[in-house]
C-alpha cells in the first residue's frame, strides 16, 4: 500500500485516475473456482486507489477484467452512477467537485 499526498482536490483526483489506470492496465485475474462458486474476474476487486481526506471518503476499485467503477463512503460504499459515456474517473469527479463546490 503507497500513500500519495496532493495539495488540493483536482490534484488527488488527477493522482487517483493515473493509479488505477495503471491498475487496469495490469488487471487480468482468472476466475477463482471453489467448492460451491465460481467467482468471474468481474466479480474480484483486483485494486482499489482510496481519496481519503477532510469531508472526502471515495474512491475506484480495478475489477480483474480491467473494469473500474467509482465509489463514494466509507463504511457503506455507494457506486457513482456514470453518465452516458463517462468513465469512472470523470463520474467520481463530476460527483466530488459538485458535493464540495462553495458557490457565491
Amino acid at each position: 500500500m503507497r500513500k500519495l499526498r496532493a495539495a488540493g482536490l483536482d490534484e488527488a483526483l488527477d493522482l487517483l485516475e493515473r493509479e488505477g489506470r495503471a491498475l487496469e492496465a495490469g488487471a487480468d485475474r482468472a476466475p477463482v473456482r471453489l467448492r460451491t462458486r465460481t467467482f468471474e474476474p468481474r466479480q474480484q476487486v483486483a485494486g482499489r486507489v482510496e481519496l481519503a481526506g477532510p469531508g472526502v471518503r471515495a474512491g475506484v476499485d480495478v475489477r480483474g477484467d480491467g473494469a473500474a467503477e467509482a465509489w463514494t463512503g466509507r463504511l457503506r460504499r455507494a457506486l457513482v452512477e456514470q453518465r452516458k459515456r463517462e468513465t469512472p474517473y470523470a463520474a467520481l469527479r463530476r460527483v466530488l467537485t459538485q458535493s464540495t463546490s462553495v458557490e457565491p
